[in-house]
């Protein structure tokens, strides 16, 4: 089988991770952990969200955690954003990227956006071009790409119908996210088979949620279609708010000792990664949902 040789983690827990937490996170703890996280080698950081507080409260700092972290040069600080308004914040706070957001449901688009499927393009399309113009990348995700929790299973070509429009508008990758984390190896399987007769995996990303503990297995189908970026949050922290009973995203030190077993360079010192997502979820309160980090207290 021929994996990727290297894999880019993007970690997502900053933003994806800590969005859907009931307690209140402080600025300085967002930037201390933004800070651990590029000390343990991640080089990508989604480091916040340019969203309305009012629907997502945990991401109304992230102005000022932009502002206060020190960047370190091997790192890519970027933020969803969501419209141009919140273009126009990332840019005030010099984020290095932007994401913008679509979803393969036209319910779930309705829920989380209050739009149509097109309308949500519409305004994609709004902020790419913006972003053009400054010349800031701009990475696509695509959310409820095998299943959704109001429409059920997901038609493959209608992720692809998506990914097509985003790719078009000037998106560089895009990012197919299991939010609700339904999928499994052989849906995942059909899903890239669809993709990949009309985007090359170079432009693929793959974001598994692990509801179901099918997120490794997972992440396993798309290496092996030659998708060679992840997306991942540290400790497994994280859900979607507006899907009930998600459960986190795949936990960083678990893709990290995967890949590791399987000799594909990340860049990442697990054992610093173990070490920041128990700090993380020791100011939380709780255990990391890490399976390898509980595995490796002594």
């Amino acid at each position: 089988m021929n994996y990727p040789k290297k894999v880019r983690i993007v970690e997502v827990g900053p933003r994806d991770g800590l969005q859907n937490e009931k307690q209140p996170i402080d600025t300085a703890t967002k930037i201390q952990l933004i800070e651990k996280l590029a000390s343990a080698g991640i080089s990508y950081l989604e480091a916040g969200a340019f969203v309305n507080p009012k629907w997502v409260p945990q991401m109304a700092g992230s102005d000022e955690v932009f502002i206060g972290v020190k960047r370190a040069s091997h790192v890519t600080y970027a933020a969803l954003v969501p419209n141009l308004k919140g273009f126009e914040r990332a840019v005030a706070v010099n984020a290095t990227e932007v994401a913008v957001f679509c979803a393969a449901s036209e319910a779930f688009t309705q829920k989380n956006t209050n739009c149509s499927i097109d309308e949500s393009l519409a305004r994609a399309n709004s902020v790419i071009d913006a972003a053009k113009a400054a010349n800031i990348p701009v990475r696509g995700y695509i959310s409820c790409v095998v299943g959704c929790p109001y429409e059920g299973d997901i038609a493959p070509e209608k992720v692809t119908y998506i990914a097509k429009r985003l790719l078009a508008m000037g998106c560089y990758e895009i990012s197919l996210g299991d939010t609700i984390g339904v999928g499994t190896p052989a849906a995942v399987a059909t899903l890239l088979d669809d993709l990949l007769t009309v985007i090359p995996a170079a432009q693929l990303a793959v974001h598994f949620h692990d509801t179901y503990g099918q997120a490794l297995a997972n992440i396993l189908v798309a290496l092996q279609a030659g998708i060679a970026v992840v997306d991942s949050s540290v400790a497994g922290l994280g859900g979607c708010p507006y899907a009930k009973g998600a459960s986190g995203n795949v936990a960083t030190e678990d893709l990290v000792y995967m890949l590791d077993g399987m000799a594909i360079e990340t860049g990442v010192d697990l054992a610093a990664l173990i070490d920041t997502g128990n700090w993380i979820s020791g100011k939380l309160g709780r255990t990391s949902s890490s399976s390898v980090a509980l595995a490796s207290i002594s």
